[in-house]
């Protein structure tokens, strides 16, 4: 973790609530920083408001969070010498991205996979299309017992991804099948969601500071008692 990383992080556990979630949080740091580096991607997956909350994650890394993430002088150059004379306007505009994909999202893909093969397999299936060794998986259930969400961790882990989930106090059983796991400290589901995503906020914010080092964001909100 980088200095200016590291001292905001200090701050936000000072000024917030996420001290009961701290040491599972700074691994699942290491985890998608790590990936990132070796030129892996995330994936993410949820139900319901977690499916949401897969959304919000990729929206947050893969364009400026807190800072705008002006991209590298060699890639301005290079749409300077393809993109004609639109080439200006778009490396003023494009961002630098973190790779990350809400398997989510896909619904084409995901009502075909439920009617033709089994809707605990929607997940699954993206996990090994897409998937590559050293990339990361992120999986979301407040009980941590959703099937769809827990054979796509199954299959990561058989292709050597790294695995970390946000679930509730209990964890389920995502509790065996995750490199990392990030249990909120509620059980009823409003607070648990609540929880998700005071942590992803910081999370991704953590990685925005590591990667692209801009203006730290204000250190504290925590989520509501």
């Amino acid at each position: 973790m980088e200095k200016q990383t590291a001292a905001w992080w200090r701050q936000e556990l000072a000024a917030g609530t996420l001290e009961p979630c701290r040491q599972a949080m700074e691994r699942a740091f290491e985890l998608l920083s790590g990936s990132f580096r070796r030129g892996g991607k995330l994936l993410v997956c949820g139900n319901g408001g977690s499916a949401a909350d897969s959304e919000h994650i990729v929206g947050e890394l893969m364009k400026g969070f807190h800072s705008r993430r002006p991209i590298p002088k060699a890639d301005r150059a290079r749409l300077a010498g393809a993109g004609g004379e639109e080439g200006p306007y778009l490396a003023e505009r494009l961002q630098g991205a973190l790779p990350a994909i809400c398997l989510a999202s896909q619904v084409s893909l995901t009502t075909a996979v439920a009617n033709d093969v089994a809707a605990d397999m929607v997940f699954a299936q993206q996990v090994y299309g897409y998937g590559r060794r050293g990339d990361a998986l992120l999986g979301i259930s407040t009980s941590g017992n959703a099937g769809n969400v827990l054979n796509a961790l199954r299959t990561a882990r058989a292709f050597g991804l790294g695995t970390l989930g946000l679930t509730g106090a209990d964890g389920g059983r995502m509790k065996g099948l995750c490199d990392v796991l990030i249990r909120a400290p509620a059980s009823s589901t409003p607070e648990v969601q609540l929880w998700h995503l005071r942590v992803y906020h910081a999370l991704c914010a953590l990685l925005e500071l590591e990667f692209f080092g801009q203006a730290a964001p204000e250190a504290g909100s925590g989520p509501p008692a």
